[in-house]
């Protein structure tokens, strides 16, 4: 198993994937777009996209990794899943509260909090949820951290989900957790706050009890970059074991906190971008019918022969 498999969040928009992608890169030092997928024929089965218009757009925030994917109105975000900003400036705080929330919604206002000096949650244009906050420690560089909210179904589950995520990745562990003490506004030992590492990559998570009627869904998924049919059958059945087997297709799973992955061979991108457009098509076609990818399989569909 390598080292630090890469661990992306995925977005989900009808159609503005591109557009999002370029707001967000003017945003931030540090941040760029890069490939740019289409869809195909068989694109076109999938979600009826018109062939040749952008299925995915890679970009990269203060130097973190996303995808854009251009899937149909089929989700939407929820504050469930939220990016966090760490900022060292309140003219940052600042500047980036007033671009996100052109268009949006605020969720907490901008202002003084216990955590913070400057903080605020707000949904931008496309329904994303962002946190930005000052930090009291000295920063120089923003840094951006997708936070988990545990809510209804799993309110309370906060630090059950990190100690399984921590035991199945490398470079893994639960780096600070506080939690609600008596007399607090949520169950006492609930997770009040708490960041972890997953490959090497920073994460957040809380509970919260509150009947706020939004949960996790596929809008914001964790797509994780195999370079191995092992990788692959690790992360598939660790991260599925006790999920919805039913959102178990074309790579996706939702485990049992009802957060969705995509657990993907990191060769897949190069197989479906390539100049051989027969050879992606097939491998299209073949993975549609997969449910936890086979790399052998889909390395066969793009040469054209049969998989052994």
């Amino acid at each position: 198993m390598t080292n630090h498999p890469p661990i992306i969040p995925c977005l989900w928009f009808d159609h503005e994937g591109e557009e999002a992608a370029a707001f967000y890169t003017s945003l931030l030092p540090g941040s760029a777009t890069g490939t740019v997928t289409r869809y195909g024929k068989a694109g076109q089965e999938v979600h009826g996209r018109p062939e040749g218009s952008v299925m995915t757009v890679e970009f990269s925030l203060s130097g973190r990794s996303f995808l854009a994917l251009n899937g149909g109105p089929h989700f939407r975000f929820t504050p469930a899943a939220s990016l966090f900003v760490h900022c060292g400036s309140e003219a940052d705080v600042d500047r980036l509260w007033h671009r996100l929330v052109e268009g949006g919604n605020v969720l907490m206002p901008l202002d003084r909090y216990d955590w913070s000096d400057r903080y605020g949650w707000l949904s931008d244009r496309y329904g994303l949820s962002w946190q930005i906050m000052l930090d009291r420690a000295p920063r120089a560089n923003i840094e951006i951290t997708p936070s988990l909210l545990f809510t209804g179904d799993v309110a309370g589950k906060a630090e059950e989900a990190m100690r399984t995520y921590t035991s199945l990745f490398p470079a893994a562990a639960i780096a600070d957790l506080h939690r609600y003490g008596p007399d607090e506004n949520d169950r006492e030992g609930n997770v009040k706050y708490a960041r972890f590492a997953l490959a090497g990559q920073s994460f957040s998570a809380m509970d919260s009890s509150m009947p706020h009627g939004f949960a996790f869904n596929e809008a914001f998924s964790f797509q994780v970059l195999c370079d191995s049919q092992y990788e692959v059958d690790h992360y598939w059945e660790g991260l599925g074991a006790g999920g919805d087997a039913t959102a178990q297709q074309c790579g996706w799973l939702k485990d049992r906190f009802g957060l969705s992955w995509q657990i993907v061979p990191a060769v897949l991108p190069k197989l479906l971008s390539g100049p051989d457009r027969e050879g992606a098509e097939r491998v299209m076609d073949a993975l549609l019918k997969m449910k936890k990818f086979d790399i052998a399989a889909l390395e066969a569909a793009h040469a054209g022969r049969a998989s052994s």
